[in-house]
């Protein structure tokens, strides 16, 4: 079955309990769900409300809400927007109601005290305006009345009863069309039965199952569903990316999946017990309604609910797991400022060759053929050493798609007069990159080859500053990440970037638009400006500067300042992470020791005087002064790892090179729930299963990996003909 486009969320997943008044208590919500201090979480909406993101909030605002994390501040905000979505809709369903004139107070006060969105639309749902169905055409013809007898189930005639409202003028021209235009009535009444539908709803929870078929004739074309041909398990206990997997199985028309319990007797009688009351000739016809009810309507309904629901509930867990694969990733080790050659490599069309200088500015770029013959591999080879001497190359970075294991080769095969680093740099999303307007922006005058190159080498110098120029969602580090609710999962990658961008700082001088864009508070329209301002009147000074820059306010100031540094500042603390509203604070303890701000942070001796305690004050307490000290002693701390140097086993290039029982060097390259994907360098990834991570149970594979990370792994299975490898890291 296929869910309907527009059918609301179930709200599931949290429960609001507004108290009796209107006005609702945000803060008290928002820290029952997340067993958090009311004060805390009130301090943080404050904060919210004024504008403040989650990365100041966290790192400067400590003592407003109790040293809340950004997944604490993420989870308010998220919930906050929640409960506004939920009260919107309160007020648009009362509305609607009292339009029609049929809104009592007793139905105000349970539409204003729902727990969730669910509850909200079923109350709602019997008052709903809808197409024409087979009970309003019923209701057209005049056989309410007669439903409404019929309900009271009371003994009598019910043909003589029914006799009464054959009317052929209104197309009820027997007893038995009245009879069966009262039960579609009642079975309407039934479906919308609020009561109704959570006892439904409940056994849908504890007995639904998941199942699929294949669709009749397509079972060649099917092949990739294969496991799912005849597929059934319970449907809340499903895991996230098989829940997907069936349900793009049936988006590409190849599978029927269906969400419902195993057998209808068990709704059969909890809805009878609730509607059909005695054992007369009336109730025997509300039990009819009743099943039908069920069967046409109500079944359907919660189907549709469940399936967006299990949707849901995967969407979540899927975009936790890109999330955070994203954070790996832009948090990967960086090289740092060399001078990079970098190389996309290509077999036909040969290996397009750029040089870089520190900063990552393109100096040189042409293109070497090293495997159309062994004359032009000798070229390609002296072009490599010679290119290397005249630009001072510190490292090299070879793409790892087409052709990068054998141009690595290579450049093994080079002599070079200095020592140079080889290193294959993932290409993911380098061709979104290179054919993008910031691409066309940077390097107007070079086709996308050039600009393909240029972002292999900048990602090796810093992963960070480069990949944020490409959408998160083209990176490739996701799970079915086309087939999730696409507005969470850039809302979702977006806060990754964002809190990836300022955990480690932007340099003011040097950042580009798009880096500058996910500072807090800046975004890519100041962003514009501070570049513009820079490009017009030279590099920033000190943090000040910003100031000058063109509707730059004190708000924005205060929010991106802590997160930029200024490296040839004259005051260091402009190179640090303490905020500019700190300084006059960190002047003191200065003053204190007899020292001057530099002293301070280059004499640990003077830092160990320092009793923080002494300046603690009501909007500064020992949290910040513990953060200030910190910086102090390490000042702009990157919190990434050091760059280690990883090689493939280089008798092992090709997938027909892999043998069972071998064990590999290899590279995390993408992190499922269900296992890891690792490279051992012939241009096919092998899963580690979950089950073969450790020696012991993983639920969470990145409990046990991260992206990037060098791991050594052994050969399960090789199957050639699908191209699939078998991995294990138990006991190694």
């Amino acid at each position: 079955m296929t869910p309907y486009p527009k059918s609301p969320r179930c709200g599931l997943f949290f429960s609001y309990h507004p108290p009796k008044s209107i006005t609702v208590n945000y803060a008290t919500i928002i820290a029952e769900q997340l067993n958090l201090g009311p004060r805390q979480v009130e301090k943080t909406i404050e904060l919210l409300e004024q504008g403040a993101t989650v990365p100041f909030i966290a790192r400067y605002r400590k003592e407003a809400t109790g040293s809340l994390n950004e997944v604490q501040i993420t989870a308010i905000r998220d919930l906050l927007i929640k409960l506004k979505e939920l009260d919107k809709r309160r007020e648009a369903i009362l509305a609607s109601i009292s339009d029609q004139g049929k809104l009592t107070p007793e139905l105000e006060q349970q539409i204003r005290s729902a727990a969730n969105m669910t509850e909200l639309e079923d109350l709602y749902l019997p008052y709903k305006p809808k197409r024409r169905t087979r009970a309003t055409m019923a209701i057209e013809r005049g056989l309410e009345p007669l439903a409404n007898e019929l309900q009271k189930q009371y003994s009598c005639n019910i043909d003589d009863m029914a006799a009464k409202y054959v009317n052929p003028d209104k197309g009820v021209n027997t007893p038995e069309e009245a009879l069966s235009g009262a039960r579609d009535i009642i079975a309407e009444r039934v479906s919308e039965n609020a009561q109704a539908r959570n006892r439904v709803r409940n056994l849908f929870r504890r007995s639904a199952m998941l199942s699929s078929k294949v669709v009749k004739n397509k079972e060649d074309e099917a092949g990739k569903y294969e496991s799912w041909f005849d597929w059934k398990e319970n449907a809340m206990r499903a895991p996230s990316h098989r829940i997907l997997a069936l349900f793009r199985g049936e988006d590409e028309g190849m599978l029927r999946v269906h969400v419902l319990p195993d057998q209808d007797e068990p709704a059969y009688e909890a809805l009878e017990r609730q509607f059909v009351s005695g054992r007369y000739d009336s109730s025997e016809q509300v039990r009819q309604a009743v099943r039908d009810g069920y069967k046409r309507l109500l079944q359907p309904s919660i189907e549709t609910e469940f399936y967006n629901l299990l949707k849901e509930k995967a969407d979540k867990e899927a975009i936790r797991v890109f999330a955070e694969n994203l954070r790996q990733l832009l948090l990967a080790s960086p090289l740092g400022q060399k001078r990079i050659l970098a190389i996309d490599p290509g077999f036909r069309t040969g290996c397009k060759t750029v040089c870089l200088d520190a900063q990552g500015q393109l100096l040189h770029n042409e293109t070497i053929y090293p495997f159309t013959s062994v004359r032009e591999e000798r070229a390609a080879i002296a072009k490599l050493e010679a290119l290397v001497e005249a630009f001072r190359i510190e490292a090299i970075a070879i793409g790892n798609g087409t052709a990068g294991r054998e141009t690595e080769e290579v450049v093994k095969r080079c002599h070079f007069k200095s020592k140079v680093i080889a290193v294959m740099v993932s290409e993911n999303g380098a061709s979104v990159y290179s054919a993008s307007e910031v691409a066309r922006r940077e390097f107007p005058d070079y086709d996308v080859t050039v600009r393909g190159a240029v972002s292999i080498g900048r990602r090796l110098m810093d992963p960070l500053s480069e990949l944020v120029k490409i959408d998160p969602k083209s990176i490739g580090v996701g799970q079915y990440q086309h087939d999730v609710n696409q507005t969470l999962l850039q809302e979702s990658l977006n806060d990754v970037v964002v809190s990836c961008v300022n955990s480690v700082g932007v340099e003011l001088n040097t950042a580009s638009r798009e880096l500058l864009s996910y500072v807090s508070g800046i975004g890519p329209s100041l962003a514009d400006k501070i570049v513009d301002y820079r490009n017009r009147e030279g590099a920033f000074l000190s943090r000040q500067d910003l100031k000058k820059v063109e509707r730059l306010g004190e708000k924005a100031f205060e929010q991106c300042a802590g997160f930029l540094r200024v490296r040839e500042s004259a005051n260091p603390l402009d190179r640090s992470a303490v905020h500019p509203e700190r300084y006059a604070l960190v002047e003191r303890m200065a003053t204190d020791c007899g020292a001057t701000v530099q002293q301070l942070m280059a004499d640990k001796e003077l830092r160990n005087k320092v009793d923080i305690n002494k300046y603690v004050s009501p909007d500064c307490g020992l949290p910040t002064l513990q953060d200030i000290m910190k910086e102090l002693d390490k000042p702009g701390l990157d919190p990434r790892a050091r760059f280690e140097i990883f090689e493939f086993d280089k008798n092992v290039t090709r997938i027909e090179d892999v043998k069972e029982g071998m064990v590999l060097p290899g590279i995390v390259t993408n992190i499922t729930a269900f296992g890891a994907f690792v490279d051992i360098g012939v241009h096919q990834d092998g899963l580690v299963h979950i089950s073969q991570l450790a020696n012991r149970r993983v639920n969470d594979p990145s409990e046990v990996v991260h992206l990037h990370q060098h791991v050594r792994v052994k050969v399960l299975d090789v199957d050639l003909r699908r191209r699939r490898i078998s991995l294990s890291m138990k006991g190694l």
